[in-house]
């Protein structure tokens, strides 16, 4: 059966994906990727076609989409996402700079969450790797250099649509994508699931955050993230508010700890490690403490009660809304995987892991 973006002259190769059920993108995704695009670790959109009704840049809020009905702009009823006047007789797009120097893409996800009667019948990803913002933008409607990330996909109203790639391209980097969308109508989110290619110093003795996300760190998994997603430790500068740092429910049972576990962007060897509980003031953990392995490349990756796991920082009292300072204990030992362990639960904003490479 022919699909709604076959009226278009716009064609697309074909890519093999898997469709990932609603229910199953988080946990497909969250553990080994990182959202590329998210507005959060600095992806920002440079050009789109339309956004009469809400503007593209909701596309990459970190956040799941909000609904307010009644609530009436200038346009119209007001919208959480990216939505486009009727009647395109082409399709609309948006052009993205990925927030990471290049990545690697796994997976895509679209959320048409509260478009109902306005949502997009199709989309498609497209993706370049380029270091000129203004080349990528002169493209506008064409194809100039775009390659096919996901071919046409058909989606519906007011659900989480998300492809797993079956193949993607070993080692093919972009730095930006475009979203297409036939004909026209609305979006709430765009997730681009992948793996950062960071632009490491030149210096092997140059110390750097080893665990930060732009630099392809991952919070692999954790106890509990009721608040605050794990994820959100590992994005750059100290954030807004408390709602963008990991933060667990609380627990009332004696000898509680929560934890995450991060894998860092290289194996390294860390010196020193920044805890931060910015905005964290009446909710901020007791104590933390930090463990450390070095992952020998087993299936997977490691679980909280690992063996291997040794302590490299004491359990340490916190304070409210600060940067703590916390000296590595074992600075001459390679490490792949760290371990915040905060005692008994609360919120902590950052972790840093500042080291050397070793490879």
């Amino acid at each position: 059966m022919p699909s709604i973006a076959d009226e278009f002259d716009y064609k697309l190769d074909h890519v093999k994906t898997t469709s990932v059920s609603s229910g199953d993108i988080d946990k497909t995704f969250r553990s080994s990727c990182i959202d590329l695009v998210s507005a959060a670790l600095g992806g920002k959109v440079l050009a789109f076609s339309d956004q009469w009704f809400a503007e593209a840049a909701n596309l990459l809020t970190p956040t799941a989409p909000i609904h307010q009905p009644g609530k009436m702009v200038f346009t119209g009823a007001w919208f959480d996402g990216w939505e486009t006047r009727r009647h395109n007789a082409a399709f609309d797009w948006v052009v993205i700079r990925l927030g990471v120097a290049s990545g690697t893409v796994e997976g895509i996800e679209v959320d048409t969450a509260y478009f109902t009667g306005n949502y997009a019948p199709a989309i498609s990803v497209e993706g370049c790797f380029s270091t000129n913002d203004d080349e990528v933008v002169s493209w506008q409607g064409g194809r100039g250099k775009w390659e096919t990330i996901l071919g046409v996909e058909e989606c519906g109203p007011s659900q989480r649509f998300g492809w797993k790639l079956d193949a993607p391209p070993a080692g093919k980097q972009y730095t930006h994508v475009r979203l297409n969308m036939y004909p026209d109508g609305g979006i709430a989110r765009f997730r681009l699931f992948g793996h950062a290619v960071p632009v490491f110093p030149n210096d092997r003795d140059a110390v750097f955050d080893l665990a930060a996300a732009q630099n392809g760190g991952v919070a692999v998994s954790c106890s509990d993230q009721h608040f605050g997603t794990k994820d959100n430790l590992l994005l750059p500068g100290r954030g807004k508010d408390m709602g963008d740092g990991w933060e667990t429910k609380r627990t009332r049972g004696k000898g509680h700890v929560d934890w995450a576990i991060i894998k860092l962007g290289a194996p390294g060897y860390v010196h020193k490690f920044v805890a931060d509980t910015a905005h964290y003031r009446g909710n901020f953990p007791q104590k933390v403490a930090i463990q450390a392995l070095s992952w020998d490349g087993k299936q997977g990756e490691p679980d909280d009660k690992d063996p291997a796991w040794q302590e490299v920082v004491a359990p340490t009292k916190m304070g409210p809304d600060a940067e703590h300072e916390l000296a590595c204990a074992a600075d001459k030992t390679a490490f792949t995987h760290v371990k915040l362990i905060m005692i008994p639960d609360g919120g902590v904003k950052r972790l840093r892991a500042f080291g050397r490479r070793a490879v």
